[in-house]
């Protein structure tokens, strides 16, 4: 009985699709610079948001709930890290002060 729950997990988790890229990185293989770029990747996270909204309304979330969920899923989808998400990296890190500050804002950048 264990083999065969082990099987259809491994399975599932076979054929499960892999990650979307981010906008980001499909302007990047696009090789898209200057305004070109901008308007891509404006464009890209307004279409995010738009589908984890719905994907949010599906489910029926409300609240905080509904919050984590679209931080989650815009941060999968376009590559956009939140500061929260950021300084929650940082706090793991168990980085401080200028330290703390640098990776902060490089994650952001990054993000």
């Amino acid at each position: 009985m264990k083999r065969l729950i082990l099987a259809a997990g491994l399975a599932l988790f076979a054929l499960q699709a892999p990650a979307a890229p981010t906008c980001q990185a499909m302007a990047a293989e696009n090789k898209l610079a200057g305004a070109a770029k901008v308007s891509f990747i404006k464009k890209c996270e307004k279409d995010a948001r738009t589908k984890c909204e719905a994907a949010a309304d599906k489910q029926k979330l409300a609240g905080a709930a509904r919050n984590a969920s679209l931080r989650r899923c815009l941060q999968d989808t376009t590559g956009v890290h939140s500061n929260a998400s950021c300084e929650a990296a940082a706090e793991a890190k168990g980085l401080s002060g200028a330290a703390r500050s640098s990776h902060v804002k490089k994650c952001m950048r990054e993000g």
